[in-house]
């Protein structure tokens, strides 16, 4: 092969990474948890996707305000926040959807806690679950203690997220017009796992 002809592969080789990548959308995924939630969503093979999972340790309108600043810094196709109900005040609960809806921001919250949407793996689950139990039913599930901070997981749920999708849509059709703060079960990490999974 001549000079030329290598430089001109090599140049249309490169141009086809740069294009490649550009086709590629952003994630930006900003988790209330510092492990438990991107733990779960680091496991993920988003095919097309990149995504950035960060671990804040903040909460509610904090986190999304958090989101806001990351955004700034970087451009990203879909930003999501993911947070729980847990026993934080009302307004700021609801704050934290007004801020995210006048920012273009998307939340994954759950109601209680993010680990309804490990047992909607499970099972459908429609009557509400104190914090103190899911350690106990998820530990059933799994076989072996669930660890909060697990960083296998997601490996462990895998094979049973469409299940989980399924359990979630139908335990939103239990309500009337959607209030997050008092809808005890419910979850919508099922629409962020949705567009991950999405070709």
């Amino acid at each position: 092969m001549s000079k030329k002809s290598s430089l001109h592969t090599r140049r249309g080789f490169s141009q086809r990474v740069v294009e490649t990548r550009s086709l590629r959308k952003r994630f930006l995924i900003v988790c209330e948890g510092e492990k438990t939630e991107p733990n779960y969503f680091r496991g993920f093979r988003a095919p097309g996707r990149t995504v950035d999972i960060r671990g804040i340790g903040y909460n509610t309108d904090s986190l999304v305000r958090e989101a806001i600043r990351i955004m700034k810094q970087d451009e990203y196709d879909q930003v999501w926040c993911v947070f729980d109900r847990d026993s934080f005040p009302a307004k700021n609960f609801n704050a934290a959807f007004e801020l995210a809806r006048t920012n273009n921001i998307q939340i994954a919250y759950s109601n209680e806690a993010f680990e309804l949407w490990y047992l909607l793996h499970y099972d459908y689950h429609q009557s509400a679950i104190p914090r103190t139990d899911y350690i106990k039913i998820l530990s059933n599930k799994l076989g072996r203690r669930y660890e909060k901070n697990s960083e296998t997981i997601f490996d462990d749920l895998e094979n049973k997220v469409q299940t989980a999708i399924r359990n979630a849509r139908r335990l939103l059709t239990n309500y009337g017009p959607q209030n997050p703060e008092k809808d005890n079960p419910s979850t919508t990490v099922h629409l962020l796992v949705t567009e991950l999974l999405n070709p």
